[in-house]
């Protein structure tokens, strides 16, 4: 079958799914294969379930006219996807970078919902399956797609980028994530800044921190829009920032006082700020949407239990945004301040290095009281009156259930595997 009947296929349903578990009437299922299963073997159920079309690639499951064999399902998907981008038209902005990308985007797209419709990455579908389906939930009413890229190695993001075409770019830093994945540091620099390569080829446009002196220099070449902290000249420059403990933000003559924690999230909001600025959101309406903004799954939220104030910040760690959610931390404003850590993982070779090092800065600037969770804080273990490491987060748990945290400000960050919002649980 080839990608146009496809597509016309796809244009007679309401919507996409890979789950049978998920299934929703006149939708369309393709059959992904996964590591433990054969996901032909659920196209007669998802066709029960009310799917019109079903997309298989064993001819084995064939089932009657509404069976689309293809080669490879997976492949159907992402040319599906890439097909469906160049009809609709619409202009897509791609985002990817180390950390800050879920709160960037999703800053994005309140702001820009002021004055469009838009559709964005919804959770985080931002892998080679994820973002097929994200560009074939958007649709003729769709004003500005918003596309958000993972990645953990090298040419990953040029493959997303040839999927989803985009018009504009924003990578929202270089930090130590996927350090293994990518080869090191300077491999996470190659890979991110895979985006930027794909936008001079196809001569469009980017977003940039222009104080970030390696983006700044990677995008001398690209037709830009910039903000700038410090004073370089830029599309907009941001007077003032504030953290204590969330972001205020003074630019284009108005105050912005937001509901996220910490100066590593100024520069999120000030992309929001100068897209939205890009295209047109009047000033009143970008302030609003970011004021009225909340983060959610365990983002940088501020949390009170029992007579402790919480920061909540469990969604995800690597070195680079544990490093400033701790420097911020140690500079907030609070008394009895309380450290709750856990691993960071996908660091490869770098892991013990990467782990010593927290506990070293920790160490060499704060006497809080510190508890490190997980195997590789446990390998950097000292001998500190205000440090405490456990092996397990059941190792910590034993010592909570004899030790009650009482008019504290804890922080909680954690690699996602972590899972430290348990915490929540037994404080």
């Amino acid at each position: 079958m080839d990608i146009k009947y496809i597509h016309s296929c796809f244009l007679k349903c309401k919507s996409v799914s890979i789950d049978t578990r998920k299934i929703e009437s006149n939708s369309l299922f393709i059959a992904i294969k996964g590591e433990n299963f054969d996901a032909n073997t659920f196209a007669k159920t998802a066709l029960g379930k009310g799917a019109s079309f079903v997309i298989i690639d064993n001819k084995d499951y064939y089932i009657d006219k509404r069976t689309i064999v293809v080669e490879n399902s997976l492949k159907a998907l992402q040319e599906l996807a890439s097909y469906h981008r160049q009809y609709l038209k619409l202009p897509i902005i791609a985002l990817t970078g180390s950390n800050g990308k879920t709160t960037t985007k999703e800053l994005i797209q309140v702001v820009l919902s002021k004055k469009y419709n838009v559709k964005a990455t919804q959770g985080n579908y931002n892998n080679h399956i994820g973002v097929p389906l994200t560009i074939l939930s958007f649709s003729n009413e769709t004003e500005i797609g918003i596309v958000e890229m993972g990645a953990n190695h090298q040419k990953e993001i040029e493959f997303l980028c040839e999927i989803a075409q985009p018009n504009y770019g924003y990578i929202t830093n270089f930090g130590k994530a996927h350090l293994d994945g990518f080869g090191g540091f300077q491999g996470v620099i190659k890979g991110k800044s895979e985006m930027y390569q794909y936008l001079i080829e196809t001569k469009k446009e980017v977003f940039v921190n222009l104080d970030d002196a390696i983006q700044e220099e990677k995008t001398r070449n690209l037709t830009r829009y910039t903000f700038s902290h410090n004073k370089h000249p830029a599309t907009v420059n941001i007077d003032s920032i504030e953290a204590n403990p969330f972001v205020a933000i003074s630019a284009l003559g108005t105050e912005i006082n937001s509901k996220l924690i910490g100066l590593y999230n100024a520069n999120n909001i000030n992309a929001a700020l100068t897209i939205g600025f890009h295209f047109g959101v009047a000033i009143d309406d970008i302030k609003s949407a970011i004021e009225n903004y909340i983060p959610d799954n365990n983002r940088s939220q501020m949390i009170v239990k029992n007579s402790n104030e919480i920061i909540l910040d469990a969604y995800n760690a690597n070195p680079s945004s544990m490093s400033v959610a701790l420097e911020n931390f140690i500079q907030l404003d609070k008394p009895n301040k309380l450290i709750i850590i856990g691993d960071m993982f996908e660091l490869g070779t770098e892991s013990f290095n990467e782990h010593h090092y927290i506990v070293e800065m920790l160490k060499n600037k704060t006497s809080i009281q510190s508890h490190f969770i997980g195997k590789d804080f446990y390998a950097n273990t000292i001998e500190l009156p205000n440090f405490n490491f456990y092996n397990t987060f059941e190792d910590f748990v034993k010592y909570l259930s004899s030790n009650k945290f009482v008019n504290k400000t804890i922080l909680i960050k954690g690699s996602r595997g972590m899972a430290l919002e348990r915490t929540l649980e037994f404080i």
